[in-house]
């Protein structure tokens, strides 16, 4: 893990990102992000997952997909500003809860069957990610899942890569941890790893 950089990176470096560019990772226009949606979906084996949670939705593009296969999903994200975008797209999705929430300082109540963490986790420092898995494994339901996705080259100004928050995940998984690995992918630039709560 990159000890140079330890702070999780704060909601302001966010909003400056959305406020240059208001699709600043091509979200809605990239056959990469195309073609990962698309894996990611075909990852979850469950038709329907009555209480979803997506930490990172960012303009929502992920969410919208993700809703139909969802009873109640709780969408969120550290900037407003992507935020707007969100809601406008899921208007129309009665299901989707779109909210402002900043994660592992803030974590929902509600007991979950499904948590996706696309994207998001090498933004936390060390000390976050170990914050937000003990969350995520005591927010899950038994046979709840967990489904991780996350570019995998080293990006200079975030605290982690995609490889060290799947392998600090996976630590998890070993014959007394907490999740069982369920299925994994690694792609050119992008892994993809299902875990369940045991």
């Amino acid at each position: 893990m990159n000890q140079n950089q330890p702070n999780t990176l704060p909601p302001e470096y966010f909003d400056q990102v959305y406020q240059a560019n208001r699709d600043p990772w091509n979200f809605e226009t990239s056959l990469y992000e195309r073609e990962k949606y698309a894996a990611t979906l075909a990852a979850l084996p469950r038709p329907q997952y009555p209480e979803a949670f997506e930490i990172g939705c960012s303009l929502g593009v992920l969410t919208a997909q993700l809703a139909p296969r969802c009873g109640h999903l709780l969408a969120v994200d550290v900037s407003e500003a992507a935020l707007a975008q969100a809601r406008t797209r899921c208007a129309g999705l009665a299901q989707v809860e779109v909210r402002l929430m900043r994660v592992p300082e803030e974590f929902p109540s509600q007991q979950l069957n499904l948590i996706v963490l696309s994207e998001v986790g090498y933004y936390w420092s060390p000390a976050d990610l170990a914050r937000a898995a003990d969350q995520i494994v005591a927010g899950l339901l038994p046979g709840g899942q967990l489904l991780l996705v996350h570019w995998t080259p080293p990006v200079h100004d975030y605290p982690l890569t995609g490889d060290d928050v799947h392998e600090f995940f996976l630590a998890k998984t070993d014959e007394s941890g907490p999740l069982r690995h369920l299925t994994g992918q690694r792609h050119e630039n992008y892994r993809l790893d299902l875990l369940e709560k045991r």
